[in-house]
């Protein structure tokens, strides 16, 4: 199957400062494709590229199975982005902006008008039909954002982080809206630092670091990576004793504020995991399935702030 997306040993710098220092990316059609990375890992710069709004300095991208520098009117125009910061037109009405950019794209005026209309229903704008963009929410600026998109039908969309600063029931809503052109076949890149956003959303999930991609597939698949497949919240006064113990078990550990996360094998009792813990002074303890928090600080976390996790043998209490 001809990917959608392809990203060869991609190289880009501004100035001294290197953003992408060999990334690579496969996204086959009709997927669903979450990137995700601390800030100034180079997400937003890939899609700006993709976009053809910047170039690389060495590497190959193709989209649709077409090199970038070979992109036709009629391939760009398969291509919908929904950028992080504002692209609206402030002062006009929704139905305004999603009319200038459809004609922008080169749909005729009776093509424009149905499209709008089609759209102000299917993201429930049309009660904002007479109120100025500037007035409306963040959630629903970013539901009108995503609209204009999709205004002419591209069959690759590209959303950078879609749901950032917007409330808990919009993120819903736009959740929504992205699950339903997932379903219909629309293959979709999204940046994102919600993990949870990723993980309802994605078929699979790319993970980077300064500029480089360092793991990527299904949440299960990225799950299956980490030591252990239980987690052990501790928490205690006691840090020492309860991390000692736990190098002595061979479980690897990771130490949060006034907690420690303990990965113990899946096979454990919390009553034994508390009797391994021994003599330490122990708060409370809580035992919950390794997610995908746990294996994108393992997998991408910064290794200055966060301890490495053990790898000694495991041991049974």
């Amino acid at each position: 199957m001809t990917a959608a997306i392809e990203l060869a040993d991609v190289h880009k710098s501004f100035g001294n400062h290197q953003v992408l220092n060999g990334f690579s990316l496969r996204i086959p059609q009709g997927e669903t494709w979450g990137l995700l990375g601390p800030n100034g890992c180079g997400k937003s710069t890939v899609l700006n590229m993709l976009c053809h709004l910047i170039s690389c300095d060495k590497g190959q991208i193709k989209l649709l199975g077409k090199p970038m520098t070979m992109l036709g009117v009629e391939t760009r125009s398969q291509i919908g982005f929904c950028p992080q910061r504002s692209a609206l037109y402030p002062d006009l009405m929704p139905a305004e902006n999603l009319l200038f950019f459809a004609r922008l794209y080169g749909l005729s005026e009776l093509q424009s008008q149905q499209r709008v209309a089609e759209l102000m229903h299917d993201f429930s704008l049309t009660d904002f039909s007479s109120t100025p963009v500037k007035h409306l929410s963040g959630g629903w600026q970013q539901r009108l954002h995503l609209a204009v998109a999709l205004v002419h039908r591209p069959t690759l969309l590209l959303l950078d982080e879609p749901t950032a600063a917007v409330d808990t029931e919009a993120r819903l809503a736009i959740w929504q809206l992205i699950e339903k052109l997932r379903d219909e076949g629309t293959t979709i890149l999204m940046t994102s630092h919600h993990l949870a956003e990723a993980e309802r959303l994605c078929h699979q999930v790319a993970l980077m670091r300064d500029g480089k991609l360092v793991a990527q597939g299904s949440v299960s698949d990225l799950l299956a990576r980490m030591p252990d497949q239980a987690v052990a919240k501790v928490q205690t006064e006691d840090v020492s004793s309860i991390t000692q113990r736990a190098n002595l078990m061979g479980w690897p550990w990771r130490h949060l504020g006034n907690d420690v996360k303990l990965f113990v094998p899946l096979s454990l009792s919390l009553r034994e995991i508390w009797d391994a813990l021994g003599e330490a002074k122990i708060t409370s303890i809580s035992l919950q399935p390794v997610t995908l928090d746990d294996a994108y600080l393992e997998l991408v976390g910064d290794a200055a702030s966060l301890p490495t996790l053990a790898s000694k043998p495991r041991h049974r209490p």
